[in-house]
């Protein structure tokens, strides 16, 4: 009986080193990677000069929390920063140039400091705003959870192993507004499933009338669903570009394809 608990110890704690863990206060800062979709709108011929746009607000309308179990959460269910996502894929995908919208009080508050301070030149003054020819407008409008549950285990003679997994689903819709006519000029809507997987082995087993031995190991895989709402914003700007080609709304810089 020994020799089988200095076994199965000998075994969990291989199977233990086996398993990836992060160090504690180690890791390095890193950047996001660029996602293939951006990637591929990175490669084709951009405008001739870029479309000033305005994002007053890209926010979560769904008011989910995350869910949990027996746990009373606040945490919402998907990311509050959509605003920031948006606006920095638009500035990557060279089609657009933003305008600041989302924190314009604070702009025109630096503005007012700035016209109330003593100028050197007196023909120096505070240029006008960029004015935005489009509108995006939109948000997250839906985070389903359990789109798809299953898995598979199989167990004998108290060893055992099994995998689950779980899919949720986040959307978002984005629209384009010409600011001159209020006229919605095309809108999209673009989903992302978020991804989950467990997988577990374990062993139990009495090692005599009044003793148990029992080893598990395991791990979870969890899609960030910051990450998800990234790549459904890139995808529906990337199709807001196409459609607004198709339209004859805007044209692609032909000088810059390379022969």
């Amino acid at each position: 009986m020994k020799k089988l608990i200095s076994y199965c110890g000998l075994l969990l704690l291989s199977a233990c080193s086996l398993i990836p863990k992060p160090e504690l206060n180690v890791t390095k800062a890193e950047i996001n990677p660029v996602s293939q979709t951006m990637r591929a709108l990175q490669a084709k011929p951009g405008p001739k000069y870029p479309i000033p746009v305005a994002v007053y607000s890209f926010r979560d309308q769904t008011g989910q929390y995350k869910p949990q179990q027996n746990v009373s959460s606040f945490s919402t269910a998907v990311t509050q920063g959509a605003t920031s996502m948006l606006i920095q894929t638009l500035l990557e995908s060279k089609w657009f140039t933003p305008v600041e919208r989302e924190g314009l009080q604070n702009l025109l508050t630096e503005r007012k400091i700035s016209k109330k301070q003593p100028l050197k030149s007196k023909d120096a003054k505070v240029p006008l705003l960029t004015n935005a020819r489009l509108l995006l407008e939109g948000g997250i409008i839906s985070y389903e959870t359990n789109i798809s549950t299953g898995g598979a285990g199989v167990e004998y003679y108290g060893i055992g192993a099994s995998e689950m997994y779980r899919e949720d689903q986040v959307t978002i819709y984005l629209r384009a507004v010409d600011v001159h006519t209020g006229k919605v000029m095309m809108s999209v809507s673009t989903t992302k499933r978020v991804f989950s997987q467990e997988m577990r082995a374990g062993l139990i087993r009495f090692t005599s009338l009044n003793r148990l031995a029992e080893a598990e190991i395991g791990f979870t895989t969890n899609e960030p669903v910051q990450f998800c709402v990234l790549q459904a914003i890139e995808l529906a700007v990337a199709e807001i570009i196409e459609k607004g080609i198709e339209l004859g709304y805007w044209n692609q810089d032909d000088s810059s394809v390379k022969g």
